[in-house]
């Protein structure tokens, strides 16, 4: 986990008609991912709807990810918080259940300064021993974390080995590859924007496309990080519409239903996150994975 590469499918998270977790539909999606070729698990993240499961919910679905990959591939657990006593506790949990490493996120309402940033996540990675990815996402923490106070952080902490950045600035993601080590990885938190990062330097991407279509986004990566990048350019504008799409209203909305048209889960969702505002955005949703060749999800009984 000191060398992240590849495509790690941010995973959602089912629910039943009931409203609970549904550990059977999320088992399978795990073997779905694992015999598509993806490169590791990242479950309770934003795709994940992390911010509405209790805690004893939290704990089990990394649990049960870890159980269910079996050491066939790394398993990423979400578990940042606004709060550092929390993310503390989070992380401590899943350390203990075996996962990998933990994903990070920027506190979020808060508004904590650069200083603040810093002390929080030096805090939690002093807290465990294994990696810690941070979670760079300006658009729904309300805070950016500094390409210096990023830098501060990945050397004074070993565990610190990886960002994922999901700013939107192509730039930001350059200045961090250049004022970093060469050890130090960092991904794409946005599907469309994997292979221009990839070609500065970048080592792939924490997906939500993934979970409906590993084997493409499997395939896309491999031929960038392989140096071909006219033949990923290609994979790529075959996608383009879909990546366009998962993104027509808050994720994980959209992924989200459509793994429910493809018979992954229920189209279930816990407040406040709820399903596609209109018909229209639900139908252009459908022509889309249906013009993609998405067949349907062949579940074990």
């Amino acid at each position: 986990m000191t060398n992240l590469e590849g495509v790690y499918t941010a995973l959602i998270t089912p629910f039943t008609e009931e409203g609970s977790f549904d550990e059977k539909a999320f088992i399978d999606l795990i073997e779905f991912q694992i015999g598509n070729g993806i490169s590791g698990l990242v479950p309770c993240g934003t795709t994940g709807e992390s911010p509405t499961l209790s805690h004893a919910e939290h704990d089990r679905v990394i649990q049960l990810t870890v159980e269910a990959a079996a050491g066939r591939v790394p398993v990423i657990a979400g578990t940042g918080s606004n709060a550092t006593s929390e993310a503390i506790q989070l992380s401590k949990h899943a350390e203990a259940s075996g996962v990998d490493a933990v994903l990070l996120v920027n506190p979020y309402y808060n508004k904590p300064t650069q200083q603040g940033l810093y002390l929080h996540f030096k805090a939690i990675a002093d807290s465990i021993s294994i990696p810690c990815v941070l979670y760079n996402i300006e658009g729904r923490s309300g805070v950016n974390l500094e390409t210096e106070t990023l830098a501060r952080l990945a050397g004074e902490c070993s565990n610190i080995t990886t960002v994922k950045e999901a700013s939107g600035n192509l730039q930001q993601m350059k200045d961090v590859i250049a004022s970093t080590d060469s050890s130090f990885n960092v991904v794409s938190g946005d599907d469309n924007m994997t292979l221009s990062l990839i070609e500065a330097g970048g080592k792939g991407v924490i997906s939500v496309a993934s979970n409906l279509i590993p084997d493409k986004i499997v395939e896309m990566v491999g031929l960038a990080l392989e140096g071909k990048f006219k033949e990923a350019r290609a994979k790529e504008a075959i996608l383009s519409d879909f990546f366009k799409t998962m993104f027509i209203e808050t994720n994980p909305i959209p992924i989200k239903t459509a793994m429910a048209m493809k018979g992954w889960c229920e189209e279930i969702f816990r407040l406040p996150m709820c399903s596609l505002s209109s018909e229209g955005k639900r139908a252009k949703l459908k022509a889309v994975i249906d013009n993609a060749g998405i067949p349907m999800a062949q579940r074990t009984v």
